[in-house]
């Protein structure tokens, strides 16, 4: 099975884009979304499918501790586990 952080650059590249282009590659985990140019209403779009791909309920307050895609994985892991 893939790790945590495979599967999500796997679902950046399949949803997102910055400016109608694929995000650069490969992506940065120490930074956020926001940060590589990414708007503010794809990144709720896809929290949505990070929730759906990982079966995990993501409430506002956990998104807003979310600053970098690192941050993520560990939420991610920490719900998974």
């Amino acid at each position: 099975m893939a790790s945590t952080e495979d599967r999500i650059r796997t679902l950046l590249a399949e949803n997102l884009e910055v400016d109608g282009k694929p995000l650069p590659q490969p992506v940065d985990f120490s930074m956020g979304l926001t940060d590589v140019g990414v708007s503010s209403m794809d990144v709720v779009a896809f929290a949505k499918v990070i929730a759906q791909e990982f079966d995990v309920e993501f409430t506002p307050e956990i998104c807003a501790g979310l600053d970098t895609l690192n941050d993520l994985v560990k939420c991610l892991e920490g719900q998974m586990s």
